[in-house]
């Protein structure tokens, strides 16, 4: 059944963000990221104590790519 759609203003979208107007057979967003953290990140709640003297975050990456998207357009 088609779709009438009136006046649309959009201000802005992020990079992970996907936007319809109308009819749409299938949506599949694809995203990647890659994370480094040290010791005691990542950490919520109250209360916590974390005792992390000596911390190092081995960054060096040595392959170029990790995981490929095929088919993002």
């Amino acid at each position: 059944m088609p779709a009438k759609v009136g006046a649309v203003q959009v201000i802005s979208l992020s990079t992970s963000s996907v936007f319809n107007i109308g009819d749409v057979y299938n949506m599949a967003p694809q995203a990647w990221a890659k994370t480094f953290a040290g010791g005691g990140s990542f950490n919520t709640g109250n209360g916590i104590r974390i005792n992390v003297n000596n911390s190092n975050t081995n960054v060096n990456d040595s392959d170029t790519i990790d995981q490929t998207l095929m088919n993002n357009a």
